[in-house]
């Protein structure tokens, strides 16, 4: 393994000193107009009372749950106002502050790009394989398939095309497929398909290939990919580099993305929501939040022992996802961390939805009894009905409960094209922290345990 360069080291050491001078503008800034903070925060908290209230109930409260949100905005309008009363003298030291954290955020950013020789000793450029076989759902992300010309393509790069018709089983196509001989398995199409093709191709020990040719593609985006163009994702089977990563388990069955349960796994279980998913999603959202609802039916432990009942949210996914304030929320920064990622939400009421949106917004959610958030290495959700609803990469599915989730480490082998390994470096750098940019600072960088 390489040691950490010394311009790394460098843009470390700096950013750090100018990170903390960029924090005390800002407490400068706040403590000069804490009175417009109280405001905005009061502004939040009436504003989603009412968004709860709208959501969540019937009668009086859902009457005058326009009028709380109206009064939110009124507040934050007045928050604004009061803070930009001398806009010609804010004006230059807003200007200074995001100066002086951009600044701070590249250089550290700089700082945790690693070389390849220390994030991916062991890749190496693999053969192109002898019979590659690609899986394609037409239907998929609004027939990508065709307008990108991908069968076009594939056979150009002498690669099999088997496309899902009306009525056909993907899962059988594949293991069809490895029965030919098929030393490659690539699928185009959504999250859940690349799921199951992927599956199939840890049980055989055949490298795997991702093309972006769903929806929204948030497996083939964390893994540094562009979902814009699934083209460029084909040159894995033409001159493919080597990748592992990991992949998650509920009872077995693996996912590549996450598994929800709770109130969404419930509204999609609906046999209308296809057709007016915003209608049945409210209607069904009141039901199952509104005062007069029962708990959820999920009983699940933290890792201090203690035993949680009734949250009306818990997702599990592989590799954590970025949750907060951050231009990545909902993304993943990597995808071979060997770790489960797990959050929660227990919220009952607008006044409790309030507090943990107020404590979110002062960066102190974690305190809240009503937030849990954490890693691991395998989880367990419980029900006393012996079942629960989940989406599945997506997928509305039931299953028997207890429902027990697994990380499988570096478990999932995948041929990417040239370059994606440095996109997905550039992701994981994202992941900023004081302690991963001080352990550099001081040259003492931990890669996969050891140090560098």
């Amino acid at each position: 393994m390489s040691r950490t360069s010394p311009k790394r080291r460098l843009a470390a050491v700096v950013s750090i000193p100018l990170f903390g001078l960029g924090v005390a503008l800002v407490v400068i800034m706040l403590i000069k107009h804490l009175d417009a903070l109280a405001i905005a925060l009061a502004s939040l908290g009436v504003s989603v009372v009412g968004a709860w209230w709208l959501l969540t109930e019937r009668g009086l409260l859902r009457i005058l749950s326009p009028v709380a949100i109206i009064a939110g905005i009124g507040l934050l309008i007045t928050s604004v106002s009061v803070a930009v009363d001398d806009v010609q003298t804010a004006l230059p030291r807003v200007i200074l502050v995001a100066v002086v954290l951009g600044g701070a955020i590249a250089l550290a950013r700089f700082s945790l790009s690693r070389p390849r020789s220390v994030y991916a000793p062991d890749t190496r450029r693999v053969d192109a394989p002898q019979h590659p076989v690609l899986l394609c759902n037409p239907w998929s992300g609004g027939g990508k398939v065709e307008s990108f010309g991908l069968v076009a393509l594939a056979e150009e790069l002498g690669v099999e095309i088997v496309m899902l018709e009306r009525g056909l089983d993907l899962e059988q196509l594949t293991r069809d497929a490895v029965e030919r001989g098929a030393d490659c398995l690539g699928m185009a199409g959504g999250d859940g398909s690349q799921a199951l093709v992927a599956s199939v191709a840890v049980e055989h020990g055949v490298p795997f290939v991702c093309i972006p040719a769903g929806t929204r593609n948030h497996f083939a985006l964390d893994l540094g990919l562009d979902r814009n163009d699934p083209l460029a994702a084909m040159e894995a089977f033409h001159q493919p580099i080597e990748r592992h990563v990991d992949y998650a388990t509920l009872n077995g069955q693996l996912f590549v993305n996450n598994v929800s349960m709770g109130i969404y796994a419930t509204v999609v279980q609906s046999d209308e929501y296809r057709d007016a998913k915003a209608e049945i999603s409210l209607t069904m959202i009141r039901r199952l939040l509104g005062r007069q609802s029962e708990p959820f039916d999920l009983q699940y432990s933290v890792p201090d022992g203690r035993e949680i009942d009734g949250a009306f949210l818990v997702m599990v996914s592989n590799n954590p996802y970025v949750l907060d304030a951050n231009p990545d929320v909902a993304q993943r920064h990597e995808v071979d961390s060997g770790r489960l990622g797990i959050f929660a939400i227990s919220t009952r009421t607008g006044g409790q939805a309030a507090r943990l949106m107020t404590l979110s917004a002062l960066g102190l959610r974690d305190v809240s009894k009503y937030w849990w958030e954490f890693t691991a290495d395998t989880f367990e959700v419980r029900s006393r009905s012996g079942w629960a609803y989940m989406g599945v990469d997506g997928e509305a599915l039931e299953e028997e409960s207890p429902l027990s989730f697994a990380i499988h480490p570096l478990g999932l082998r995948m041929f990417v094209p040239e370059g994606n390994l440095d996109a997905a470096e550039k992701r994981r750098a994202r992941d900023l922290s004081v302690h991963r940019v001080l352990t550099i600072a001081i040259g003492r960088e931990t890669i996969k345990g050891n140090t560098v």
